[in-house]
């Protein structure tokens, strides 16, 4: 097993491409979620912190901008290149802070930056940042695609590094540069992203690095001197965000909660899909956006599926984070983990019935035993509301009108599946669903199409060229004939 053997201490911030003396001596003492013992400190960035990076960020942008895009691909691919020599390392501090499987770890957050640099240093190579339009009033117009210039990147703890570099790789790709605020659970990954960033050769400025709390995250949000806000995390936090960047009348991008629903069609094959089903469902402990934790099945088959997924849950291998093995981890914290079970407790009083779990394993770490729900009502709050954990709620529905209807009955459009083995009829009903993504069979977000949702689930896109098109403004020159 991988272990963190001795606690991480850093004294410093990423600050315009070096080391920088924070302005407190405020630290974050990082626990792991498997052992609740101390693997690390950082320093609490405060405003003082974030006016720096912004002010590096600010110097920065004229140099880097004005570079041929072919170039910005080059430092992209060399970031991607050190990223990839540490990537084990990143993993391992991942999964220590969050909980998540180090199996799953390695193949995300080991694995999804270097491809997001990779894919856009390749896709500004073969953008060109004009285009010429014939006009309609005799002459014609240069629409150029400008960066859109210093850019706040607000990241949560799920998947720090990933949901870092849907708005590094893409916003350093149009030739903006970043200010990185991490959340205060997961800060110790992030240090290593800085090396790979000075090793890398990354121009000073261009990436900046702030590990701090919600108030200093507000603070870089309004800050003058930033452009954009590039945010994922709660509904809840998405929500004052936008309020303040309405105001200011400042861009924003918003990745934020989901409930999807799990359509089994009448022919689904639970037995052979157990493994994408657990993956659709499951992933990370349950702490993923887009996971399907609304399984709605068809009454013919309702019990099965309920059988099915009880299995499923009570099969999963749970234990630390750093056990190759381990299936299903702790939750991130010991609040969350409070959190994820006052919601079973309140899915006990609506009437719902547990088929598995709804307690803790019997052992140190966040851990809450994966729980699924039978006999539940598309209106009761377990059913409604984004819990981010390891509780499925299993919902029957009798045709699929009505299966698309209780889908589409909810406040968030993030994600979603529709199980089956006619995958044309699969389709049929996806194109149906209110959300911004969708899985026939399975779920994973591909990076080369546009991610995001709808509702309450957030507004704008991250990945494909749309990805690189929310960190771009567009100007228009008119010609004479």
């Amino acid at each position: 097993m991988t272990t963190v053997a001795t606690p991480t201490v850093h004294d410093r911030l990423f600050v315009g491409g070096d080391w920088d003396t924070p302005s407190t001596t405020t630290t974050i003492t990082v626990r792991s979620a498997s052992t609740e013992e101390i693997i690390g400190e950082v320093p609490d960035g405060s405003a003082a912190d974030i006016d720096r990076s912004v002010a590096a960020a600010r110097r920065a942008l004229p140099g880097w901008s004005a570079r041929e895009p072919a170039e910005r691909a080059t430092f992209l691919e060399r970031f991607a290149d050190e990223l990839t020599a540490r990537a084990e390392q990143v993993t391992t501090l991942v999964s220590a802070q969050n909980g998540m499987p180090i199996a799953l770890s390695r193949q995300i957050e080991g694995g999804f930056p270097a491809l997001l640099l990779r894919y856009y240093a390749g896709l500004i190579r073969e953008q060109e940042p004009e285009e010429q339009r014939p006009g309609l009033l005799g002459g014609s117009a240069l629409v150029r695609r400008d960066p859109v210039g210093v850019v706040a990147g607000i990241v949560p703890w799920n998947y720090p590094q990933t949901l870092a570099f849907t708005k590094i790789a893409s916003a350093l790709a149009a030739g903006c540069t970043v200010v990185v605020k991490p959340s205060p659970e997961t800060v110790l990954d992030s240090y290593v992203v800085a090396e790979a960033a000075m090793a890398a050769g990354l121009p000073a400025g261009t990436l900046n690095i702030v590990p701090a709390g919600r108030e200093t995250g507000a603070y870089l949000v309004t800050h003058p001197d930033v452009d954009k806000v590039a945010f994922t995390g709660s509904t809840a936090a998405g929500r004052a965000i936008a309020g303040e960047c309405a105001r200011l009348l400042r861009p924003v991008s918003l990745e934020l909660g989901g409930k999807s629903a799990a359509i089994l069609l009448d022919d689904a094959d639970l037995s052979g899909n157990a493994e994408n089903l657990a993956a659709a469902c499951l992933a990370n402990n349950g702490q993923t956006c887009y996971l399907s934790t609304r399984i709605l099945a068809p009454r013919s088959r309702y019990q099965e599926v309920v059988d099915a997924f009880t299995e499923l849950a009570r099969g999963l291998r749970i234990g630390d984070a750093l056990d190759p093995g381990t299936q299903l981890g702790p939750m991130a914290t010991a609040g969350h983990r409070e959190r994820v079970e006052s919601y079973i407790a309140r899915g006990r009083e609506s009437g719902a019935r547990v088929t598995a779990g709804g307690g803790r394993p019997d052992r140190r770490g966040w851990f809450v035993d994966p729980t699924v729900f039978s006999d539940v009502d598309n209106n009761a709050v377990i059913a409604r509301e984004e819990i981010f954990g390891p509780v499925l709620a299993v919902i029957p529905y009798t045709d699929i009108d009505e299966a698309v209807r209780l889908a589409n009955d909810s406040d968030y459009g993030l994600g979603g599946t529709i199980w089956t083995r006619d995958q044309d009829r699969g389709v049929d009903v996806a194109r149906k669903i209110q959300s911004g993504t969708i899985g026939i069979n399975h779920y994973v977000p591909e990076p080369s199409a546009p991610f995001g949702g709808v509702k309450a689930s957030g507004l704008g896109r991250e990945f494909g060229p749309e990805g690189l098109a929310a960190y771009q403004q567009l100007k228009s020159i008119y010609l004479p004939q």
